[in-house]
């Protein structure tokens, strides 16, 4: 029967959430992917013997979805959480010499868990230190949810609380860049709230961090194709959908390059543009919407020592191009004791297009400034991984543009980091999407479940 076979088109973690939830739930699921492989913007590939991430993806203990999912798929012990939030900040550019400086969280209950950090964070005057508990406070009483903090950025309401320019570099900017790969000024204040509110100023581990400790592909590739074999879902890659148009009988009929499947439930688990170019007539009332979100580009620089070069596995920098530096040698497999280092770039406008010759030369210095074991050390390997469209930009204005997960047509959902999630484009969002998503398509079939992360749904 097709009112009971449910077709998930696209194979990201959006997508492998849906179709898990809904083979959960009892309904025989096929999940199309265009890809050779699992995983979406987030997965892994083979450089002679090196496995590298296509980009460095991290976590927090907030994101209870994508915690679901580790646990869902088998692979929770193999990205790990901090025991406690620990971010090693050096300033390049300080006066007197680089300087390190680290934001750490104690056990105190919020928001006193970082105030004994703040007071201590070398990278900001007391001034400046004092203003950031004022803002803070501030952002508690902000509901996210509202949609008159959609239309304003993020960096003049830190303005209207005292927050210099170098606050918001040092600070909000630091971890702004990162989670909403925007900067303060390019930020709605409704999803800046939503990020800094959960992260920081919710539960006093909530921004503990956590990052796979072996290849992306291994977790969203592997274990999940294995959870989708266990739960009986056909799992088709390589396979390219064309077009979705109605049945005569009122079911759906998911046209591919080699096919066609027929279902009564279908969940459009692709990029906004894709969708929209998916959608029947009718299936929402402004598609053209989705084609207002814009995207914002994240560059991923990958270099390869011949020693080690940073005892740290990881660290945020200030003063310099360099954001975020992780060290990927053990996940990929480097065979023979030298060092590999990523570095992760978001916002990555002016680089994104550049030449891998321009970057060798801009980023290299940058980071033998950083690290001084670097200065004598030989660069094995360097190359760049470019993601033009990483993620929707989290401009002001945009949650009127992200829609929801039901479509105006019974039977057509919506999923992906990009909807109304209210998060930002992270791999939290993209599973809650999944999980909204199954949730919608099982109410009207009588199969609705309670979740474990209602919330979420």
């Amino acid at each position: 029967m097709t009112a009971h076979h449910a077709v998930v088109v696209g194979g990201g973690l959006a997508g492998v959430t849906t179709a898990l939830e809904l083979a959960d739930a009892g309904l025989r699921v096929t999940l199309l992917e265009g890809r050779p492989r699992l995983g979406g913007l987030a997965f892994s590939f083979k450089r002679g013997e090196l496995t590298v991430d296509n980009g460095q993806h991290v976590y927090l203990r907030c994101c209870t979805a994508y915690r679901w999912f580790l646990d869902r798929v088998g692979g929770a012990d193999l990205a790990p959480l901090q025991d406690r939030l620990d971010v090693p900040v050096l300033d390049v550019a300080h006066p007197g010499g680089p300087r390190l400086g680290r934001l750490r969280r104690s056990a105190l209950p919020v928001p006193l868990h970082l105030a004994a950090s703040l007071a201590r964070y070398p990278h900001l005057s007391l001034a400046e230190r004092a203003s950031v508990g004022r803002a803070a406070l501030a952002l508690r009483r902000l509901d996210p949810a509202d949609p008159a903090l959609d239309g304003v950025d993020f960096a003049t309401w830190l303005g209207r609380y005292g927050q210099s320019p170098r606050t918001i570099e040092a600070l909000w900017d630091l971890v702004g860049i990162a989670t909403l790969n925007a900067t303060a000024g390019q930020s709605s204040l409704g999803l800046a709230a939503m990020v800094f509110k959960t992260g920081l100023l919710s539960e006093n581990g909530a921004a503990d961090i956590g990052w796979a400790r072996v290849p992306l592909g291994d977790l969203h590739d592997t274990l999940a194709r294995k959870a989708l074999d266990a739960a009986g879902v056909r799992t088709e890659l390589r396979t390219r959908v064309t077009d979705i148009s109605r049945t005569p009988e009122g079911g759906w009929r998911v046209a591919t390059e080699g096919g066609s499947f027929d279902a009564g439930t279908v969940v459009l688990a692709v990029p906004q543009r894709e969708a929209h170019g998916l959608l029947p007539a009718g299936a929402l009332a402004d598609p053209d919407k989705l084609l207002d979100i814009g995207t914002a580009p994240i560059l991923n620089v990958h270099v390869v020592y011949d020693r080690k070069v940073l005892k740290q596995p990881f660290f945020a920098a200030l003063g310099s191009p360099v954001q975020w530096v992780f060290d990927r040698t053990d996940s990929s497999g480097l065979p023979d004791g030298g060092q590999y280092l990523a570095l992760s770039q978001s916002v990555a406008h002016e680089d994104i297009d550049e030449p891998v010759s321009v970057l060798r030369d801009k980023y290299l210095p940058e980071l033998e400034r950083l690290l001084p074991a670097a200065r004598g050390a030989k660069v094995r390997d360097f190359f760049v991984t470019r993601e033009r469209t990483a993620t929707f930009a989290p401009t002001p204005g945009v949650g009127r543009l992200r829609p929801g997960t039901r479509t105006d047509t019974p039977g057509l959902y919506l999923a992906g980091a990009w909807t109304a999630t209210g998060w930002p484009a992270t791999m939290e969002s993209a599973v809650r999407s999944g999980l909204s998503a199954a949730h919608a398509a099982l109410v009207p079939l009588g199969r609705h479940r309670e979740h474990p992360l209602q919330e979420a749904v």
